[in-house]
């Protein structure tokens, strides 16, 4: 029985409110569903937005009070999936936390809106998000089977530079890859996040799993980030996803765009925003109209031996839609000479424990 499937990356951004963006991503499902799509995975932080170029009105010592209200802002712009500050894992997935009487269900419905998109296209949805839970904001990845619905989410366990600011670290013990099937085709999949990406350790726990697709949204947009997800598909042999939002100056959020007294361009001595610190290869084409480039893109799809599938898409900002077959044969093909979490890892001498993670292979 042939092992393929049909495997998309989605060059979306967000767009200015959460609804808008829930109904984009449909109309990109569908799209995708059209075309044969198994799995499609969309951008780090696509639902509730990155924060690009914000600052937040915050230095060293001290906040402002146009700061707090950009993060006001951004706060009510993310999702809330009903989820528990310390992550309530099997219990959130099999919705066993209470409802407050009176609710159909807990959180905002987006938890229940991907899942009926899921479930109409039968397409499987891997999709980056901002979660509120409490007063915090998490960066997560939320998996959403057309049959079961939410089979798992994970949270970003380290926040770059200065999205510390604004998001909290997540548990490791969300690192627990999840497994379905597809056509007849076993996914063993988990998801790191942006610079998740570049924790050797991290990357080792999710190898151990023997994990055969790698889900990579980000937000790096920097040439490097194509030389990355290469040595991740050689190093693991598995396919490897990476999605990135493309975003024109002009388009960035209100919430970002509408709020200049508090938002820090990069230019400052001392500056330490996000942008810096994922600096992204700039567009020199209208420069200053709002035409430039904040995220140039760069979504790709990598193979088991590191072997360009579909190459970086750049400043693609709408309709960057990438589709490739995938023979998940080609895992086990490259094992003949590197399984770096088993045969190849000396595991007699070298070992990796992870704080209330299994990284064993899942059943």
């Amino acid at each position: 029985m042939p092992q393929t499937l049909n495997l998309a990356v989605s060059q979306s951004r967000t767009l200015p409110t959460l609804q808008a963006t829930l109904q984009a991503l449909a109309t990109t499902t569908r799209a995708a569903a059209a075309q044969n799509v198994d799995l499609i995975l969309f951008p780090e932080a696509y639902l509730g937005g990155y924060p690009r170029t914000c600052g937040f009105g915050a230095t060293v010592g001290s906040r402002s009070d146009e700061g707090r209200e950009q993060f006001l802002q951004y706060f009510k712009s993310c999702v809330d999936l009903g989820d528990t500050p310390a992550g309530a894992g099997e219990d959130w997935v099999e919705r066993k936390l209470a409802v407050a009487r009176g609710e159909e269900y807990r959180g905002d419905g987006t938890r229940e809106f991907l899942e009926r998109v899921a479930r109409e296209t039968g397409v499987f949805i891997v999709t980056g998000l901002v979660e509120k839970s409490g007063g915090s904001l998490y960066c997560a990845v939320v998996y959403v089977c057309p049959r079961l619905g939410c089979i798992g989410k994970r949270r970003k366990v380290m926040p770059t530079g200065s999205e510390r600011l604004v998001w909290a670290q997540g548990s490791p013990s969300t690192l627990r890859a999840v497994t379905t099937r597809i056509r007849g085709v076993k996914l063993t999949m988990a998801a790191a996040i942006c610079w998740e990406n570049m924790m050797p350790l991290l990357r080792y726990s999710l190898y151990s799993q023997n994990v055969n697709l790698w889900l990579a949204p980000t937000a790096d947009a920097r040439d490097t980030w194509w030389s990355l997800a290469r040595t991740i598909g050689s190093e693991g042999r598995c396919f490897v996803l990476s999605a990135i939002s493309c975003v024109k100056r002009k388009n960035l959020p209100d919430w970002i765009d509408g709020m200049q007294g508090s938002r820090s361009t990069g230019s400052a001595a001392g500056g330490d925003t996000a942008a810096d610190l994922k600096s992204n290869v700039p567009s020199t084409s209208g420069s200053g109209s709002g035409e430039d480039f904040v995220c140039r893109g760069g979504s790709c799809i990598v193979g088991p031996m590191g072997n360009a599938i579909r190459e970086p898409l750049w400043e693609v900002e709408d309709d960057g839609l990438l589709i490739a077959e995938c023979d998940f044969e080609d895992c086990e093909r490259g094992r003949l000479d590197l399984d770096v979490a088993g045969s190849y890892s000396r595991n007699d001498a070298f070992k990796l424990t992870v704080e209330g993670l299994d990284i064993n292979p899942p059943p």
